[in-house]
């Protein structure tokens, strides 16, 4: 968002951030499908927030305190909201720009 709301190039930021330490395979994966807006599955929303409902189910049991993965499930919670239940999980960037006051 800050990238964005910048004025920065998305796709020549994406280039320097992914060629670094912050880089990863789901950020080369996902991140040109952000910049791009598309959010068509590779994983949908839906079933993240199943896995992420399971994980925050046994943290209770065994008393661990997840607050960044009960913050993502909160999150992911939006994009259901507005119908983004069966797209991809890059589609949190919507959610993301929204809370941001930023356009995609």
């Amino acid at each position: 968002m800050l990238g964005r709301k910048t004025g920065l190039y998305l796709d020549k930021m994406l280039d320097v951030v992914t060629a670094g330490l912050a880089g990863s395979n789901i950020l080369s994966q996902l991140g040109p499908k952000m910049v791009a807006g598309d959010l068509e599955p590779g994983f949908m929303v839906d079933l993240q927030q199943k896995d992420l409902r399971l994980a925050l189910n046994i943290a209770e049991e065994i008393d661990v305190s997840l607050p960044g993965t009960a913050l993502v499930k909160q999150l992911f919670c939006v994009a259901q909201a507005e119908g983004k239940g069966r797209k991809g999980t890059q589609s949190m960037i919507k959610v993301l720009e929204k809370l941001a006051g930023a356009r995609g």
